[in-house]
C-alpha cells in the first residue's frame, strides 16, 4: 500500500519500476542518453521537414498551375532529396575537416585544441596488451592500420555519398522546374557547371565552417560548467585542451 510519504517523495527505484523500466534498460538510457536525444531529435526535425516540405513544394506546384503530389511521391522527389542531403553533405565535411585538421593544428586557449607543446594521448601507438583494446587493434596489419584512421575515412565516404545524393536531388528538382517552363532539361555534365547546384552547397559550408570558428575560439574566453565541450571555469584563457 502507497504512503502519503510515498507519493510525495516515491523512491527511485519506484519510479523505475511504475513506468516497468528494469535496472539493465535504467544503465542503458543512462549509457547512452546522449546519442539516444539527438537521434530523437534528428527523427522529430526529419519528420518536421518532411511534413513542411511536402506542403511548401504543393504550394509552390498550386501557383505554377501544376497538380499536387502525394506524399510518396514527394519521398522520392528532387525537392526532398536536394533539401536533406545538401544539408548531410555540409555537416559531414565539417566534421571530417575538423577530425583530421585537429591532428596537426592548434589554437592555444581552446578546448577543442590538442595542447600546444607536449604529448597527448591520443597521438601514441596501440597496443594489443591494453585491457578491452578493439579487436582491430589485437589483429594488427592492415586492419589496425584501416582502423587506425576508420573515423575520417568513415566521415568521408558519407560525405562523398551526401553529396552525390545532393546532386542527384538538386538535378531533378532543376529538371522539373525547366520541363514545367517548357525548357529542355539539363544533363549530369552540364549541371555540375551550373551556379545552383554550387550556390546550395557553399551556402550550406560557409554556415558550418562559421559554427567551427565559433566555437573553437569561444572556448577560448568562454565556459559552461559541466560540458567536456568547455574547460573547467576556473581555467585561465591561455589553458589549451579540455
Amino acid at each position: 500500500m502507497l504512503t502519503k510519504q510515498t507519493i510525495c517523495h516515491p523512491n527511485p527505484h519506484f519510479v523505475w519500476y511504475v513506468f516497468g523500466i528494469s535496472e539493465m534498460m535504467k544503465k542503458f538510457l543512462y549509457h547512452n542518453g546522449l546519442s539516444l536525444v539527438f537521434f530523437s531529435l534528428f527523427l522529430i526535425s526529419m519528420a518536421g521537414q518532411f511534413f513542411t516540405g511536402f506542403a511548401q513544394h504543393n504550394k509552390e506546384r498550386q501557383e505554377e498551375h501544376q497538380p499536387a503530389i502525394s506524399m510518396s511521391s514527394y519521398a522520392h522527389s528532387g525537392h526532398f532529396i536536394q533539401a536533406t542531403f545538401e544539408n548531410w553533405e555540409s555537416e559531414f565535411l565539417q566534421m571530417a575537416l575538423f577530425v583530421v585538421l585537429t591532428i596537426s593544428l592548434r589554437q592555444k586557449g581552446s578546448s577543442e585544441s590538442k595542447k600546444c607543446e607536449g604529448p597527448e594521448e591520443v597521438d601514441r601507438e596501440p597496443s594489443p596488451k591494453r585491457k578491452n583494446a578493439p579487436w582491430p587493434v589485437k589483429k594488427g596489419g592492415i586492419i589496425l592500420q584501416l582502423y587506425k584512421y576508420s573515423l575520417t575515412i568513415a566521415l568521408f565516404i558519407l560525405f562523398i555519398l551526401s553529396f552525390v545524393l545532393h546532386f542527384h536531388g538538386s538535378l531533378l528538382n532543376e529538371n522539373e522546374e525547366l520541363v514545367a517552363k517548357g525548357q529542355p532539361p539539363e544533363s549530369v555534365i552540364q549541371y555540375l557547371g551550373d551556379s545552383r547546384f554550387w550556390f546550395e552547397s557553399f551556402q550550406n559550408w560557409q554556415s558550418e565552417f562559421l559554427s567551427v570558428f565559433a566555437i573553437v575560439i569561444l572556448s577560448v574566453f568562454l565556459r559552461q560548467k559541466g560540458s567536456p565541450q568547455s574547460k573547467p571555469v576556473d581555467a585561465p584563457d591561455s589553458e589549451t585542451g579540455e
